[in-house]
């Protein structure tokens, strides 16, 4: 891998990989070149990158030629068939689609985890992990290190961004048309989004669990090399714009403290405590919306299980559980 490598961003106009766009440029990442590639529809539009103008280029099967990292985010049909194309070009590919996570020569990265993991990718693919799973463990691998992680037990709060810039336009269109004694229209969700919580995102399967409900569990288990921890994971759709949010009570095989998980997160990469309730101080999707940091706090020991503690995390899914992790992958690389 060249010192200044030529980066592609396949998706270059969507949410995504627009913040990736944002990233590379806050984070002065090296390069020494970087194509933009979308869709027909979005091709000719530019795009201001260090004070330049940058037009995006339709994606192709010939766009990879000189490419060195290719940052994928355009959904898992796109991944498919360009992913592998890419690769073969001489690229390595960073997906945030789920199309190669669970693919055993694939490696599975959240670099404040497993960084080790981005160094062996055979297929010159390495795979974003789903972002609520991301913002999880951000939370409970400085514990596992400490107690030794068994189980989850966790609800995700996710934010309407997380259903794409349709979702933000649905849960706005219905607020104003509440306000105005309209009828309420429902595209995105099968239920109003407004003024509700809906325990539903992607598609249930036979088990009685979502897709994304399952992700937790099979993701954690290849992110952190423990595949016989166990998960069981609710996850809600909630009326808030950006940023998700997690209750999650994890079980150790040691016993852990209040204390001692405290201590745990004072070095801690990419995760801040921020837990004061006397003063009203925990994490809030607003405080982490465009931040890098996950924020943990309500830290206390559950009072159902033994050697437990139940904590809040919050993060923002588009940066942290989307965009920033793929770059930092690029960094390592």
């Amino acid at each position: 891998m060249p010192s200044h490598p030529h980066v592609a961003i396949v998706g270059a106009s969507g949410a995504v990989g627009q913040e990736m766009l944002v990233c590379l440029e806050e984070r002065q990442f090296p390069l020494s070149q970087l194509t933009l590639l979308a869709s027909a529809r979005s091709a000719g539009q530019r795009v201001t990158f260090r004070g330049e103008e940058i037009t995006i280029q339709e994606l192709t099967e010939d766009s990879f030629t000189d490419i060195d990292i290719a940052l994928f985010s355009a959904g898992g049909g796109i991944s498919e068939k360009f992913g592998p194309i890419a690769a073969a070009a001489g690229a390595v590919v960073i997906d945030n689609s789920s199309a190669f996570r669970m693919d055993p020569e694939v490696p599975l990265v959240v670099p404040e985890i497993n960084p080790e993991a981005a160094k062996n990718h055979p297929r010159n693919i390495i795979a974003n992990p789903n972002c609520s799973t991301i913002i999880t463990l951000m939370g409970l691998a400085p514990l596992h290190r400490h107690f030794g992680l068994t189980g989850i037990i966790a609800s995700t709060y996710q934010a309407v961004s997380g259903s794409g810039a349709q979702g933000i336009i649905e849960l706005d269109q219905q607020i104003g048309a509440i306000t105005r004694g309209e009828t309420i229209e429902k595209n995105v969700y099968p239920h109003q989004i407004a003024h509700n919580v809906i325990p539903h995102v992607d598609v249930f399967q036979e088990t009685g669990y979502t897709k994304e409900e399952q992700k937790m569990l099979y993701e954690g288990r290849k992110i952190l090399g423990l595949p016989e921890l166990k998960v069981t994971c609710t996850c809600v759709r909630v009326p808030v714009m950006r940023s998700h949010s997690i209750s999650a009570t994890a079980i150790f095989e040691k016993a852990p403290s209040v204390a001692a998980a405290r201590q745990a997160f004072e070095n801690a990469p990419g995760i801040k405590l921020v837990d004061d309730p006397e003063k009203a101080l925990y994490p809030v999707p607003l405080d982490t919306t465009g931040k890098d940091d996950c924020l943990i706090g309500r830290i206390r020991e559950d009072q159902v299980l033994p050697n437990a503690l139940t904590v809040w995390i919050v993060g923002d899914q588009v940066r942290k559980g989307a965009a920033l992790n793929a770059v930092q992958i690029a960094e390592i690389l």
